[in-house]
């Protein structure tokens, strides 16, 4: 295999919406470069990079996918990923350790909640980008509306540098603004011709409107065009690539993936406009236990420093760690540090890929990426570098989890692996997350939707041999007090011997919602001996774990010790710690106790035309809209919505929305509980004990 240099590699990622053909176009791109020899659809199950059997059985990309090719002498490492929002995790995973990205737009329904989502990702992230207007042949294509969309929506700084010649079933050429070219498409081949009196007019005003964006965004540029009126094809070019890579404009491009027609075009402005490996900023990492940071170069000659941004584990192949080397090289046979861990790693396999398709190498050398094999304790986010100058690359930022389920076990020695197995899934996907919940006696998985959470089930069954059952999760409601209230209590018992004495007079008083618990000895004159104020704190304590109401956690209570009395001889520990107990109970009842529920900071984004469905939903959840903002032609609800009426919320809102709503959440705080719920979550407590 070829050696290519850190400067002949171009790390990319495809990122747009679900539905756009991202992964069409990746076939499309291998098979231009001559990778595969059959150009694979999604609908047969037949591409290389969805390779996964849910992938295959859904028809949507569900993992990204590290695919290559060889074009013009330099290596493409591409990317692929989904663009559902269940697997958000997977697209920030790839635009993390990537160079550049091409953005993937449909040529009828254009800009997408999905792609704003990817776009101001890859603003995060400040990566340069293509895009690339994909479907031409479709009946309702309209290239000249979506470039509208992206600069009312994105940026006045995409131009397009090229333009289809035609749309529908008749699309098979483009105008290239840059060669003043038309390009046909005919059996997989291209013919370069003249472009057509037709079409004259529109590339001349579009060629002058591309010349006008590279002059502006550099002053040299400038000022040569303002002199002569034109600029030479080379400036151009080289104008336009490093205006892309700085971000200053963003060219678009178009074709159709599933007809092959304009994507060796793509590959050409891959090669000539986006950066390669060796390019862009310094890499910046710290030193492991500190905050000193460390410049890294990108180079072969420096200290190995490399970040694992996917793990997948493949039944009957074991684990693979999907990763991509910044500096320095990774050797079969090494011995490096995950400084991430603190832990050492002996590089075993090296495998080049084309998703499922792995090919053996000895090496990895800076600014490439491959997959290693068998990795003891390294996992998504880690970084791996050399033992003699450690060194931690920033991980990657992963979305909250916007749905949580519990999961039921359909037989009971199953139990044992469903840990190890949600583990294992949850380093693979760390989007996924899992608690075993004591409070709730229920095991609960969370994630980005409902679909990314089914997989997962499913995965436990092929992978671990675990079947599951989803079941709506119980919420973690609270109980408190309104007002002060006094407990008291004497345990008093008499046995053989020693007997048991304790009493205990309790002061309850309310807390500011959220400040948990706190405990006053107010005990004076040695009332209750000092060494017994610790055990009734314990019980009152451990009787907060169980409230008088439903049986939920008591919080928000301050609890003063002031009297008691005690025994020489009976008085112990114990009999202290269940006086504690008691009294706690009795005062809270005494408080006029009331439930609390939990409340979610909820935004969502929504196209306009859905925004009085989805604020009359919310209405119906006992939501309160804090308030609303345009974001480009969608607009953003802010509310607090209770944790109980958010159950399966994104797959509602997907349905409202025809799948173009998203949404986030996170806890916000307790609040009380309506009297009409209360009274029925009291009632369901009772008939359960």
């Amino acid at each position: 295999m070829k050696e290519y240099t850190i400067k002949e590699i171009r790390n990319l990622s495809l990122v747009g919406h679900g539905g756009v053909g991202k992964t069409s176009l990746a076939e499309a791109m291998l098979f231009s470069a001559g990778e595969i020899s059959r150009l694979g659809r999604v609908d047969d199950g037949s591409t290389v990079s969805d390779y996964r059997q849910e992938e295959t059985e859904r028809k949507i990309s569900i993992g990204a996918s590290l695919l290559h090719c060889e074009w013009r002498g330099n290596k493409l490492n591409v990317v692929d990923t989904p663009g559902y929002a269940d697997f958000t995790g997977e697209v920030k995973g790839a635009l993390r350790v990537v160079d550049s990205a091409v953005v993937v737009l449909d040529s009828t329904s254009g800009v997408d909640v999905g792609t704003e989502k990817v776009w101001g990702y890859a603003n995060d992230y400040n990566i340069p980008r293509l895009l690339f207007v994909n479907g031409l042949r479709k009946e309702r294509a309209d290239f000249d509306n979506v470039c509208r969309m992206v600069a009312e929506r994105f940026t006045s700084s995409a131009i397009a540098v090229q333009f289809p010649a035609g749309k529908g079933e008749e699309f098979s050429a483009i105008i290239d603004l840059l060669q003043m070219k038309l390009l046909k498409y005919q059996d997989g081949k291209r013919v370069v011709a003249e472009i057509p009196a037709g079409l004259e007019t529109k590339a001349v005003e579009l060629r002058e409107r591309l010349v006008e964006a590279v002059a502006e965004s550099d002053d040299a540029l400038l000022e040569k065009y303002l002199e002569e009126g034109e600029l030479p094809a080379e400036d151009i070019v080289n104008g336009l690539r490093k205006g892309t890579a700085e971000g200053k404009i963003f060219p678009i491009l178009c074709g159709d993936a599933l007809a092959n027609v304009g994507i060796d075009a793509l590959l050409d402005a891959i090669v000539e406009l986006l950066p390669s490996a060796a390019e862009g900023p310094p890499v910046e990492g710290r030193v492991p236990g500190s905050d000193e940071e460390i410049r890294i170069e990108r180079n072969r000659e420096s200290a190995l420093s490399a970040i694992v941004f996917k793990t997948v584990s493949e039944p009957h192949l074991g684990e693979s760690s999907l990763f991509r080397v910044y500096s320095g090289m990774i050797r079969s046979g090494d011995d490096v540090l995950n400084s991430t861990k603190g832990t050492t790693e002996k590089i075993g396999q090296i495998y080049l890929l084309n998703g499922k398709l792995r090919k053996e190498i000895g090496n990895v050398p800076a600014g490439d990426m491959g997959a290693l094999v068998k990795l003891k304790n390294t996992h998504t986010g880690d970084t791996l570098c050399d033992k003699r100058r450690p060194v931690v690359l920033p991980g990657i930022d992963f979305p909250e989890p916007v749905i949580r389920m519990a999961i039921r076990p359909r037989a009971r020695a199953d139990e044992d692996k469903i840990g190890s197995g949600l583990s294992r899934l949850h380093e693979e996907d760390p989007t996924f997350v899992y608690k075993v919940d004591p409070e709730l006696k229920q095991t609960i998985i969370s994630g980005q939707g409902e679909l990314q959470l089914e997989i997962i089930v499913g995965k436990l069954k092929a992978n671990f041999g675990v079947e599951v059952d989803l079941t709506e999760p119980r919420i973690p409601y609270r109980e408190t007090i309104q007002v002060a209230g006094q407990g008291h209590h004497k345990h008093k018992k008499q046995t053989g011997g020693h007997g048991q004495y304790g009493e205990v007079y309790l002061k309850l008083e309310p807390l500011e919602r959220g400040k948990g618990f706190e405990f006053v000895n107010a005990i004076v004159g040695g009332a209750i001996p000092s060494k017994f104020i610790p055990s009734v704190e314990k019980g009152i304590i451990e009787a907060m774990q169980e409230g008088v109401l439903a049986g939920y956690p008591v919080v928000d209570l301050k609890v003063s010790l002031y009297d008691g009395t005690f025994h020489s001889v009976d008085s112990s520990d114990l009999a202290f710690k269940i006086a504690g107990s008691m009294a706690l109970k009795k005062g809270v009842m005494e408080g006029k106790p009331i439930l609390l529920e939990p409340i979610c900071d909820i935004e969502i984004t929504v196209p306009e035309e859905y925004m009085g469905d989805v604020m009359g939903d919310l209405s119906s959840r006992r939501g309160k809209i804090l308030g609303m903002e345009h974001r480009g032609h969608f607009q953003v609800i802010r509310a607090k919505v209770p944790l109980a009426e958010l159950y399966r919320y994104s797959t509602s809102l997907r349905s409202l929305t025809q799948g173009r709503g998203l949404h986030s959440q996170k806890f916000s705080h307790y609040e009380e509980v309506p009297r009409e719920i209360s009274e029925k979550i009291i009632a369901e407590a009772k008939k359960e004990d």
